[in-house]
């Protein structure tokens, strides 16, 4: 039996990325009970050279959109260069899902071969096939930013569990 490119880009992403938006609702819940401002979570690192909470969310959707979009061969949306709230993050996963979601599997499904470039932020390229993107970099960077994300939330004191990181069981 073969995977689809699809199922393992795009289903992954779009699951997990769901999980990341109930953290988020954790995080809000764990902030108003304790009575803190959720920024002091949303600014929270488990080292100091190590990204924000805030940030492990956007490189999450960043690794997720950009994987995508060039496997299909369109552009992922930006967002705007401010510190978000959660409602922001929240709606901010939303967007990376539903532009997930409007591609259509036969463009994700043959780039296996196709040649893709990377460009990381400070502009410097790394090639790659769709395939080895996917499965050596993208997957792998994604779930590095959510488990991250998770352990922050952890780490400041959040009540989570595994299943809070694995979300519902999928159905197909």
């Amino acid at each position: 039996m073969t995977v689809s490119m699809h199922r393992l880009s795009v289903d992954v992403f779009t699951h997990y990325l769901g999980s990341l938006s109930d953290l988020l609702d954790h995080a809000a819940t764990h902030a108003e009970w304790r009575k803190i401002e959720p920024s002091i979570l949303l600014s929270a690192r488990l080292y100091p050279n190590m990204y924000s909470f805030t940030r492990q969310v956007g490189e999450a959707n960043r690794h997720a959109a950009i994987a995508c979009g060039l496997l299909a061969g369109v552009e992922p949306s930006v967002f705007a260069d401010i510190e978000p709230d959660i409602p922001e993050l929240k709606a901010r996963i939303t967007t990376v899902i539903s532009f997930l979601r409007s591609l259509q599997p036969a463009t994700i499904d043959g780039a296996a071969d196709k040649q893709v470039v990377f460009k990381f932020r400070n502009g410097s390229e790394r090639h790659f096939t769709g395939e080895a993107l996917l499965l050596t970099f993208s997957v792998p960077q994604f779930f590095f930013h959510v488990t991250t994300a998770y352990d922050i939330l952890r780490h400041c004191g959040v009540e989570l569990a595994k299943k809070d990181f694995l979300g519902p069981p999928s159905k197909s």
